[in-house]
């Protein structure tokens, strides 16, 4: 490879690290070009997944300003670069690992925090962040809800409140008119 074509290739890749909201490490030795195929199709439209050489990935890490995966790059390298949400791809890489042993996963990065190999299952765990979102979101509503119903509750006790006020006031009103009618009636007769 000459020197201008590392060159574009160290920028191209330090430019795919900065782009990258998680980046995924792996070893790809064993896999048939089939199955990187599966494996591309597997993580999605928000993830892309590269065969790069480790001496040209660890200078374009370095150029990204992303520290310590020097040590996962050893043997044959691939790298998953993940635009969207991390837990799909991670989900995409862990599914493709179990039906395929071969793919080994070596460790990654996070928003800029470097995680293991178990972290990265453990990350692959997680809903997605759109039933996150969701779950936080009907838990907001339903918090909100209560809070209503509390704060309609003394209106709703005062509104009865002032109800049987009236209608004993009324009663009482009545009772004494009839009192009266029935003194007068008296008085007349």
């Amino acid at each position: 490879m000459a020197r201008s074509d590392k060159a574009a290739a160290v920028a191209e890749l330090a430019e795919e690290f900065r782009g990258s909201s998680a980046v995924v490490l792996t070893e790809y030795r064993g896999l048939t070009v089939r199955q990187l195929t599966d494996l591309r199709r597997s993580l999605g439209v928000s993830a892309s997944y590269a065969v790069v050489k480790n001496t040209l990935t660890k200078i374009a890490a370095k150029e990204a300003g992303i520290e310590g995966i020097e040590d996962h790059l050893v043997g044959p390298s691939a790298i998953a670069f993940v635009k969207g949400d991390p837990v799909d791809a991670a989900k995409g890489l862990r599914d493709f690992a179990r039906a395929n042993p071969v793919l080994v996963i070596k460790g990654g990065v996070l928003e800029g925090k470097l995680l293991t190999a178990d972290e990265i299952r453990k990350l692959a765990d997680l809903e997605s962040r759109e039933v996150l979102l969701a779950r936080m979101a009907g838990a907001m509503k339903a918090s909100l809800a209560n809070a209503a119903s509390l704060f309609q509750a003394p209106l709703t006790q005062t509104a009865r409140l002032v109800e049987a006020l009236r209608q004993q006031v009324e009663a009482r009103t009545s009772a004494e008119a009839s009192d009266s009618q029935a003194e007068t009636d008296q008085n007349e007769g």
